[in-house]
């Protein structure tokens, strides 16, 4: 579930300026070794980050023109396209982020209203308004702003985008309804989340940044489980 276009803009800025700064807070070769992601090095997360930015630039084509244009040309391209950019030099992939979330930022101001309405498809097959661009573009970047490891964490993202994150991932998880039922208590916000899944629901209690992180299978610290042993969460199955 999408926030409103209003929000998704200003948070998808905000996204794209702390990715940047986690981006130049590590080395060159920092940015070559491991990250929390399997297989995937600080220059795999920043080539799909910039690769991202120029597939859903195709998105804003096609709500601009109303020819279809999609993502990926086929299912293989995002991962070959990851799998190249992540042999460039450092130097080249830090400007290519630069230049294509400019790009698509550009391409975004240029919709008129009729345009934003206009039905494009995401990787995924749905079908949504070009009022989700913003939306699909301010998780990727915020993210992995965190997956880089480097001088951002899931607490130094706005609150408004952990709250947007939790609503999308507990609408996705709750309609698979194939993981863990989940009862998310924050202890810093008067707000709760529940995703339907199999079984008695677990209650999980802790800050709304961490429980952010671990709805979307990041490493999550202070939080704990009604029942269980500390630390002991459900195991979740990927999200996106």
């Amino acid at each position: 579930m999408a926030p409103q276009p209003g929000l998704s803009r200003d948070l998808m800025a905000q996204g794209t300026t702390l990715f940047r700064t986690a981006l130049e807070s590590v080395t060159d070769e920092q940015l070559a070794g491991p990250t929390a992601l399997p297989g995937w090095t600080g220059k795999h997360v920043t080539a799909h980050v910039a690769a991202n930015a120029e597939a859903l630039a195709h998105l804003v084509t096609w709500a601009r023109t109303g020819e279809e244009t999609p993502m990926y040309s086929s299912p293989d391209q995002r991962n070959a396209d990851i799998e190249a950019g992540a042999t460039r030099p450092a130097t080249e992939l830090r400007e290519w982020v630069r230049r294509s979330a400019a790009d698509l930022g550009a391409g975004l101001a240029s919709l008129d209203e009729q345009q934003w309405q206009r039905e494009v498809r995401t990787a995924q097959g749905r079908l949504v308004p070009a009022t989700e661009i913003p939306w699909m573009r301010t998780r990727e970047v915020m993210v992995h702003a965190v997956d880089l490891g480097g001088s951002v964490g899931y607490a130094d993202l706005p609150r408004e985008f952990h709250a947007a994150l939790l609503d999308d991932i507990v609408a996705k998880r709750s309609a698979a309804a194939d993981g863990p039922g989940l009862h998310l208590t924050p202890t810093d916000d008067a707000r709760r989340w529940d995703v339907a899944g199999a079984g008695d629901a677990t209650t999980v209690r802790g800050p709304l940044s961490e429980l952010a992180a671990y709805l979307s299978g990041r490493l999550a610290t202070g939080l704990r489980a009604d029942g269980a042993a500390d630390g002991d969460l459900p195991d979740l199955s990927r999200w996106l």
